[in-house]
């Protein structure tokens, strides 16, 4: 029977960028999951009946939590809940399954590449029924909701075993455990031509995936190994574990650098990857290369038509505003349609919707089509097969390709993490203060021509985001831009972003580091960072 239990409000249920994230020991305070949740459903309201998906990467607390999501949906009502087996659902699958199966919405439980554990990071994201996060009005009503709830709804009964797959009940409720990697290998299936890419690994390429112990061990099992026919250990760190066998799960230059290291060596497999702890994020690289995620949007939006799903061409392109300018090029050079948006993957639904983008993209090493509305690690890895099983050359050989065409864009994020959030909201009020009057100033050989604070508005729904990051350009098209980002759970993390463009062929090769110092060293006068952080460098550099 349903119950109705009382409770308090919690002041810090703001939705970020994806959803809520903070520290597990303060998810396990007293209802606080349960508020949150509640609130979701209040935000969300219901007819009555409706299906509802749930899934997470495995993190610590995730089974627990998917138990009480589950007793939850069965006393506000739902008529069915899609759980994946153990608990486990990548991002993409999770969208994949709430379109495919005409659910509601969906709960994400991850803290994407953040770190897990007993005192690691935890995470509880909503989707709607498109598949993607929810848009901005709807996570203001679930915080606005969370602000005043006074109660939350409950099953009283046990939730079924979420271990075992197949149908139960809950009271009225069907509770549906799936396979998680079922449907989507099939989606991937039809996207790509995976007898290509087997006859390319039967040719003797090889090729390394590193699921870092999160949700992509799986799915990137099934489909490289068991599908595509890459040997046995060809996907390493592929079982999830609740802690990620201690590491983090974030696919960069500092977490993902064994990896790295093996693909700069002799003896490098043709191919290298690595996805994040719920499957949304990727690293692609190829013997002797990383390839920057700007980079790969564009070279994936250029050659898409090689892939059988995308044979037709793309519509056109979305990125994300602090993302290289690479892919505009591309758009031009195709006469599509470019779109820069804010950071944050609801920003692309609209434009996906309404066709009028394929392919879309964040330099936090995010990508994805039409076929979700997620980013999706592992597709942008099939893709990249597929790429290289028809042009038969390799990652580096695609990559100086697409520079000759297009010319190079140099670029790097550099993170400066766990800052006091005061003093990162003084550097960055300070930026805000001094941006009309920036125009015209020279740093070294650098003149701003322009800076401003981003706003978007939306061409299809009309709505409006301000203060989306601090953009410096200067003449000539180099850019900087500074944000604070919205997937910590400690601090805050500044990210400066930093672009310089290059035609000339003979320039091209330099190292990126080389090309952008003029750059580095304006970004850190411009910003005050060492002045008001005291850091003398950034945490990471991708």
């Amino acid at each position: 029977m349903i119950e109705t239990i009382a409770t308090t409000p919690y002041d810090d249920q703001k939705p970020g960028t994806s959803g809520l994230r903070k520290k597990v020991p303060h998810f396990r305070q007293p209802h606080y999951a349960e508020n949150f949740i509640q609130s979701i459903f209040d935000a969300a309201g219901s007819d009555g009946g409706e299906t509802l998906v749930i899934g997470g990467d495995g993190r610590f607390y995730n089974r627990e939590v998917i138990l009480i999501a589950i007793r939850m949906a069965a006393g506000n009502g739902y008529g069915r809940v899609i759980v994946g087996q153990g608990g486990l659902l990548s991002t993409p699958a999770a969208s994949n399954l709430i379109r495919k199966r005409g659910a509601s919405g969906g709960i994400i439980l991850s803290a994407s590449h953040n770190p897990g554990g007993p005192d690691g990071d935890f995470g509880i994201k909503y989707n709607i029924a498109n598949g993607g996060p929810a848009p901005e009005k709807i996570t203001t009503a679930i915080f606005e909701k969370s602000k005043a709830i006074t109660r939350y709804r409950t099953w009283t009964e046990t939730a079924p075993d979420i271990s075992r797959l197949g149908e139960t009940k809950l009271g009225d409720m069907v509770v549906e455990v799936v396979d998680p990697v079922a449907d989507y290998a099939s989606l991937m299936e039809e996207l790509f031509d995976f007898e290509k890419i087997r006859d390319l690994v039967a040719s003797g390429f090889t090729l390394r995936f590193d699921a870092m112990h999160a949700v992509t061990g799986p799915y990137a099992t099934e489909i490289l190994q068991n599908r595509l026919g890459a040997p046995a250990g060809s996907v390493i760190n592929g079982t999830p574990l609740e802690d990620f066998g201690g590491g983090h799960p974030d696919p960069n230059a500092v977490h993902a650098a064994t990896l790295i290291n093996q693909m700069m060596s002799e003896k490098a497999p043709d191919f290298g990857a690595a996805s994040d702890g719920d499957g949304d994020r990727n690293l692609v690289m190829g013997r002797g290369i990383v390839v920057s995620p700007s980079d790969s949007l564009a070279v994936l939006a250029a050659n898409a038509h090689l892939a059988p799903g995308y044979a037709v061409g793309i519509a056109g392109i979305a990125r994300s505003m602090p993302t290289s300018r690479a892919a505009d090029r591309v758009a031009e050079a195709r006469k599509i349609g470019i779109y820069e948006t804010p950071t944050g993957w609801k920003f692309f639904g609209t434009l996906l919707d309404a066709g009028k983008v394929t392919i879309c993209g964040e330099e936090s090493a995010g990508t994805g089509s039409n076929h979700v509305r997620e980013k999706d690690g592992l597709w942008a890895v099939l893709l990249w097969l597929n790429i290289l099983a028809e042009r038969r050359e390799s990652v580096k050989s695609v990559l100086e390709s697409h520079w000759t065409e297009f010319g190079r864009t140099f670029y790097q994020r550099h993170d400066y993490e766990e800052i006091d959030s005061e003093v990162a909201g003084e550097l960055m009020g300070s930026l805000h203060d001094r941006l009309a009057s920036m125009a015209g100033q020279r740093f070294g050989t650098l003149v701003v021509s322009e800076a401003d604070d981003f706003s978007y508005k939306d061409p299809v729904d009309g709505s409006i985001a301000t203060g989306q990051g601090v953009r410096i350009v200067f003449s000539g098209g180099s850019r900087i831009v500074y944000r604070l980002s919205g997937t910590g759970t400690k601090g805050a993390t500044l990210r400066v972003y930093i672009e310089r463009y290059e035609k000339d062929p003979a320039k091209r090769d330099q190292n990126p580091a080389a090309a952008l110092k003029e750059l580095i060293d304006t970004a850190d006068v411009i910003g005050e960072i060492k002045k008001r952080t005291g850091r003398t460098a950034p945490d990471v550099v991708t």
